[in-house]
């Protein structure tokens, strides 16, 4: 099965490939230690300390696999301007809301959203439908709260 593709800035592989580092120099390190004080402690058998660190040796380790499964599948957004008349992956938009408000957002793939920030997904309903805009159209998507009418007011 194909893997999907993965975008990243250049920004968001380095944060992502020292998340990785860290797991596997340091973290796993750390938690087969708890594994090993806990069995010293008292076995494994109705040992909640061993139990707790197992699981966190579990979650450690299915997030190293997902790592690098997106960093194997990752391509780079090239760092500089994007497109300035087409919204695109690594475009900054200014959008106004039916609202009245202004809204800046920067599209960017799934593994580096954070919509606190202003970074959105191209994946997202927003994200997907910026994908390709210009200056002055206009979008309507459904968005998690309910229909959404947006105006692309700057590509940068």
């Amino acid at each position: 099965m194909a893997q999907k593709q993965v975008f990243l800035t250049s920004e968001g592989l380095a944060k992502l490939a020292a998340e990785l580092e860290h797991l596997q120099t340091v973290r796993r390190h750390e938690v087969a230690q708890r594994i090993q004080q806990a069995k010293e402690l008292a076995g494994t058998a109705n040992n909640a300390e061993y139990e707790d660190a197992k699981n966190e040796q579990a979650f450690v380790e299915g997030r190293i696999l997902t790592l690098e499964t997106i960093l194997k599948n990752a391509t780079i957004i090239p760092a500089g301007k994007p497109h300035p008349n087409v919204v695109q992956i690594g475009s900054s938009v200014t959008v106004l809301a039916q609202d009245g408000e202004e809204e800046h957002y920067i599209i960017v793939g799934s593994a580096e959203a954070n919509p606190r920030l202003g970074k959105i997904s191209n994946e997202s309903p927003v994200g997907r439908g910026l994908l390709g805009k210009r200056v002055g159209d206009e979008i309507e998507v459904q968005a998690p709260g309910g229909p959404l009418k947006l105006t692309v007011m700057a590509i940068g």
